[in-house]
């Protein structure tokens, strides 16, 4: 099992993008990749994000290896206990993993070493996406502070699959169905219990947060709707449901359907929110979850922030970086000009920041109080 908290302190990419072949070995708590766009930056972090997740925030496999290649491959060392991690990806979809030198089956063994929160232009889809990633975003908080959550998870994910053939058979027998029913009814209950009493715990951290980040908004609301009836069992809803389930083929109700509201005054935060206050609703989401990972024990989640001050004042930048310095967490954040993120970076916390200049695909790291290539 990987130390309550870990940081990366090394990094080695190969082929991703127009990263070709680049070793980094002085990271700090806060890592500031600047440069034009096209340099490179945000495959940076997308690297990282493969090392840690075994895949990319944006695009394709094929396109994320480097044209003409058939792999691309990313290496790191965490401290404290200098434990290594290796991904290697190919073109053709195939997927390596090594924890200390060790192959491993199976992502979900790969994100607890490295557990992270991106902030990028798709992080949007928490407010105006399908439900589907704002389950995701759910699951991820619920994976890393509630060890039994990924079983019934797996579990659950098992059952509707099996549970769909059966209701897509032209004959099929009863009994079969009121099996996988049964089975069914108790993985997704357990799974709902789980994301709710998380849900419980993540609420009062974003409403907090928010309240420092845009004390405007007044009247927000986060709501989580579980997927059904909420007067009724799991195990109730799916026999409720059954005829509409044979006619259609598939499982109606149940956490699979599940879904998480942001509100304004009662109204859809994606509907009346301006772009700066969706991004700002967004750092609060992610932060919340960093918070509440951090005060349960469970360590602190890695940042990967892209372009933080697009669409964002200096004020409200210097804000999102004031609870991220707070946090004490790793951060690696992009962004054009070195003074973009160096001048509303809080004073005190000024001597945990790392500079690189990204230029054609090419990081180099720069002294703090060397502002040359940001003229």
């Amino acid at each position: 099992m990987p130390a309550a908290n870990t940081s990366l302190s090394r990094l080695q990419i190969n082929q991703v993008r127009n990263l070709k072949g680049i070793r980094l070995d002085q990271f700090q708590r806060v890592n500031v990749f600047f440069g034009h766009n096209g340099s490179g930056k945000t495959s940076v972090l997308e690297a990282i994000h493969l090392l840690g997740m075994a895949r990319s925030f944006r695009g394709s496999i094929k396109s994320l290896v480097s044209h003409g290649e058939e792999s691309c491959t990313v290496f790191g060392a965490l401290r404290p206990g200098n434990t290594t991690l290796g991904v290697q990806r190919s073109v053709s979809g195939e997927v390596r993993i090594k924890i200390a030198g060790t192959p491993v089956r199976t992502v979900a063994e790969l994100v607890e070493y490295l557990p992270l929160q991106v902030i990028n232009a798709n992080s949007f889809d928490l407010l105006m996406g399908a439900p589907g990633a704002r389950r995701r975003y759910l699951d991820w908080g619920v994976f890393h502070v509630e060890h039994r959550f990924f079983d019934q998870w797996q579990r659950f994910q098992r059952g509707i699959k099996q549970r769909n053939m059966l209701l897509r058979r032209v004959k099929m027998a009863s009994e079969e169905l009121s099996v996988w029913t049964r089975e069914l009814a108790q993985s997704g209950e357990a799974l709902s219990q789980y994301r709710e009493a998380y849900f419980r715990l993540l609420l009062p951290r974003f409403i907090a947060i928010m309240a420092r980040l845009a004390p405007s908004l007044q009247g927000l609301e986060l709501r989580y709707r579980r997927g059904w009836d909420k007067q009724l069992s799991y195990q109730e809803a799916l026999v409720n449901s059954t005829d509409s389930d044979l006619e259609q083929g598939y499982t109606h109700v149940g956490p699979q359907r599940a879904d998480i509201r942001v509100l304004t005054d009662g109204h859809s935060a994606a509907d009346t929110l301006s772009r700066g206050q969706q991004k700002l609703v967004v750092c609060g989401l992610k932060l919340a979850q960093g918070q509440l990972m951090s005060e349960m024990g469970k360590g602190h989640c890695t940042y990967l922030v892209d372009d933080l001050p697009s669409e964002l004042d200096r004020e409200h930048c210097g804000l999102v970086c004031e609870l991220l310095a707070s946090m004490q967490a790793q951060v690696f954040i992009t962004c054009v000009q070195q003074r973009d993120i160096g001048d509303v970076w809080p004073d005190h916390d000024q001597p945990a920041l790392a500079m690189f200049h990204v230029e054609h695909g090419e990081v180099t790291p720069v002294q703090t109080g060397d502002s040359a290539i940001d003229k």
